[in-house]
């Protein structure tokens, strides 16, 4: 009966933060971003045989960076593309699941004041862009799952190592992270050692494969949507706000009387926000490069909350908890509908695209779950003759001779058009070439269809 009791706060904690993080996730099932579906035809050609491509026929290219992520998917991929999507977003869903009983069981057990546990257990039930992320169909949910189950096993420090080295390797930018929290979970030189190996080995695995099949140790999209640092410190210090984690932990006065594991905690969660400086953040919505380590920031705020004065958990909370409502309250609801608007789109464009033999697009994630067709990416995303064309993500320097180079019978723009868009729309080549077949609505906005003459 003794050790039912010392487990009876562990299970209670797991079923409170699976429901806490089930509810809002749920909610937020309607959400997803366009990229989500290009690993998933990356998987689909997998599953039927034609190998690690985005085009039948084309060239493998490395346009997918969690470049185990398809792979994964392949499994379930040898259906539609959007239906490829929905089992995406439950393998997510349940990933995230065990995670965030993982984290309720190590909040409750933490040597910690309730108050702060609630405080917690509260803020990760608001953060949409955890709940968003976790159903979005994209690695960031298994990379949020790993992540989690890695901060929770400070016990078991090569348990700790492995999972995190695993969660970089889905995401390329937590190998700092993962080797930090590896080093300071880690007791004495040779565990650190030893623990800073098994964090850095799936994602060194990861740059090896790339150098062997693709020519480059850094994933495509390095070169397809370069940053920079003033738009990566914009991206921190808002995606620091509005998912709460990183609030709750910044209690420095706190952090050197407090243990080992909230330090390591809290330290690997600052490198990671370095880092996503450094790289310049991202342009998907809901601070999708800081959310895998949201929950380890909340659990570091649990732990450091008995060396925090009672003032200080109270500013953290109340600004924390209220950047998250704002959040829910301004930002959430259209999040909610992005899957069915996308899926009405693939739909009505269907008809024009799915005969086909080449389609250039610069959304080539949805445009790929409408055909099969071989796709120009006019982002460079998937294609390295395009990702090392000068311009930014939008703004590829494509020649309108290149283009047509490539024979798309179908060209699909963006209105307002995009700046690679615009300039090849003001060609005289391409006007004279192609005519406006259909115009196709989104939130707001339009796609148009222009099809050869």
């Amino acid at each position: 009966m003794e050790g039912f009791g010392h487990a009876r706060p562990a299970l209670l904690g797991a079923l409170v933060a699976t429901v806490l993080a089930a509810v809002p996730a749920l909610a937020m099932w309607g959400f997803t971003v366009d990229d989500a579906l290009i690993p998933v035809r990356y998987a689909r050609h997998l599953a039927v045989g034609e190998g690690y491509r985005f085009n039948v026929g084309g060239p493998a290219t490395d346009g997918v960076t969690p470049l185990p992520w398809a792979l994964l998917l392949a499994p379930v991929a040898g259906v539609d593309a959007l239906a490829v999507l929905w089992r995406a977003k439950y393998m997510g869903l349940a990933a995230w699941m065990v995670a965030a009983a993982a984290f309720g069981s190590a909040v409750f057990r933490a040597p910690a004041p309730r108050v702060a546990k609630g405080v917690a257990l509260a803020a990760l039930a608001a953060c949409v862009p955890v709940a968003a992320h976790a159903v979005s169909g994209m690695e960031t949910a298994l990379a949020l799952a790993l992540a989690t189950l890695a901060a929770t096993s400070g016990a078991a420090p090569m348990r700790a190592a492995a999972l995190a080295g695993l969660a970089a390797s889905l995401r390329p930018e937590m190998a700092p992270w993962a080797i930090t929290l590896a080093v300071l979970f880690a007791e004495g030189p040779r565990a650190r050692a030893r623990a800073a190996l098994v964090a850095l080995a799936p994602f060194l695995a990861c740059v090896l494969v790339r150098v062997v099949c693709f020519g480059r140790a850094s994933p495509l999209a390095v070169l397809a949507k370069p940053s920079d640092l003033e738009h990566g410190a914009t991206y921190a210090f808002v995606a620091a706000l509005v998912t709460g984690g990183p609030l709750l932990a910044l209690a420095p006065g706190a952090l050197g009387k407090a243990p080992r594991q909230a330090q390591a905690l809290a330290l690997a969660g600052a490198v990671h926000l370095a880092v996503v400086t450094a790289v310049g953040g991202d342009w998907m919505p809901y601070a999708r490069l800081v959310v895998p380590v949201v929950p380890s920031l909340l659990l570091a705020s649990v732990l450091l909350a008995p060396h925090a004065r009672a003032w200080s958990l109270a500013v953290r909370a109340t600004l924390a908890l209220g950047f998250e409502v704002y959040i829910a309250v301004v930002a959430a609801p259209a999040g909610r509908h992005v899957a069915t608007d996308r899926a009405a789109l693939i739909e009505a464009a269907r008809p024009y695209v799915r005969n086909a033999h080449t389609v250039a697009a610069l959304d080539v994630g949805w445009v790929s779950a409408a055909t099969e067709a071989t796709i120009v990416d006019l982002a460079g995303l998937t294609d390295p003759t395009i990702a090392v064309l000068p311009g930014g993500h939008t703004s590829k320097r494509v020649d309108p001779a290149f283009l047509l180079a490539r024979d798309p019978d179908v060209l699909v723009f963006y209105e307002p058009p995009r700046v690679v868009e615009e300039r090849l729309l003001a060609s005289e080549l391409i006007r004279e070439r192609y005519v406006v077949v259909a115009t196709l609505p989104l939130a707001g906005h339009a796609y148009r269809i222009l099809a050869r003459r």
